[in-house]
């Protein structure tokens, strides 16, 4: 079994459906017990699923699920078609908003966050960081 110090990476594509978010979240947990990374698997759930979850509800197409581990950093990601850039966090949240708090819980629980336009497809990436080592 490999141990959490090898370098690896796994992508996820997922249809246009909130159904995905959970199966993407229970996904991420498995991959992150057998590379030996359980001490990050709650936080990394979280960010996942508001990054995931943004991806499906604010564009049109698919999706995916993107994570990769090097050198002590867990970097998840989130694909989607939609080249348009996220829109930034707000710096405080309505009292009794429930929606809107997304990218904000990313920026205050990861260890970095950020998106760029997708390189080889149409779309973009955002995606966040944690420390794992």
């Amino acid at each position: 079994m490999p141990g959490s110090s090898e370098p690896w990476e796994y992508t996820l594509y997922i249809p246009h459906d909130l159904r995905a978010v959970t199966l993407c979240r229970h996904t991420l947990r498995l991959m992150l017990t057998l590379h030996c990374l359980p001490q990050v698997a709650d936080m990394a759930e979280l960010l996942a699923t508001e990054l995931v979850s943004n991806a499906v509800r604010h564009t049109k197409g698919p999706a995916a699920l993107r994570v990769r581990y090097a050198d002590g950093v867990l970097r998840i990601g989130a694909w989607d078609a939609d080249p348009t850039p996220p829109a930034p966090p707000p710096r405080v949240a309505e009292p009794g908003a429930e929606r809107g708090r997304g990218l904000d819980l990313v920026r205050a629980c990861a260890d970095g966050w950020g998106w760029h336009p997708a390189a080889t497809e149409p779309g973009k990436h955002v995606w966040c960081e944690l420390d794992a080592a």
